[in-house]
């Protein structure tokens, strides 16, 4: 199937400019079908063919408009991979960001993810997938508690990890001319693989 996605064209840009500070509501009317065209429809696009291309990309969603400015200025999209696990897309001024994300979790889930933290075997194995993906510039980031858990010892290998209430992995792509190709294409789904072996850990060991 030939790719409907071609990237973003460099009016993007000017439209996005519009909407920087605290736009009126006015401007945001009157600069709507414009957004769509040249902001949100290639979004829908790039999603569109990473679907085709992809399985794990098939349950998305394309954010739409929200009330305040920030939902204007950055074009976001969501691929949920299994219970509060997802694959996050966001198009701004600053380019193209994609990060990989356990977030909003009930407390079986935090319970279940600090016991494989603590595990020696799956333990072990999430911390080399961390190290792997900063090595590859990837910002290891989340809900961060000041003190580990109770239930483990302070002086645990991976007390770090074990306080840990959500996790994200983010990384800002760039914002080159590749953007208006369809390389982004390429890019996104290439760090998509590289935060596969995150994605997979925590649908194993968390999402149940």
């Amino acid at each position: 199937m030939s790719r409907q996605f071609t990237g973003w064209d460099e009016s993007a840009f000017d439209i996005l400019l519009r909407l920087e500070g605290e736009p009126s509501q006015e401007v945001m009317r009157e600069i709507r079908k414009e957004r769509e065209r040249l902001v949100r429809q290639p979004m829908v696009s790039l999603l569109h063919d990473l679907a085709w291309a992809d399985p794990a990309f098939e349950d998305h969603s394309v954010w739409r408009y929200g009330k305040t400015p920030w939902w204007w200025q950055n074009q976001s999209a969501v691929v949920r991979i299994a219970r509060n696990i997802e694959v996050g897309l966001r198009f701004n001024l600053d380019g193209l960001h994609i990060q990989g994300a356990w977030w909003y979790a009930d407390s079986d889930q935090i319970s279940r993810f600090r016991a494989a933290v603590a595990a020696e075997a799956s333990g072990g194995v999430l911390s080399d997938v961390l190290a792997e993906l900063r090595g590859k510039g990837f910002e290891i980031t989340g809900d961060i508690l000041k003190r580990g858990p109770r239930e483990y010892p302070a002086d645990h290998p991976r007390a770090a990890l074990l306080r840990y209430r959500s996790l994200r992995a983010v990384r800002h792509l760039g914002c080159d001319e590749w953007l208006q190709t369809s390389e982004a294409f390429d890019r996104v789904l290439a760090a998509h693989e590289e935060l596969r072996p995150l994605l997979s850990w925590l649908t194993d060991h968390v999402a149940a």
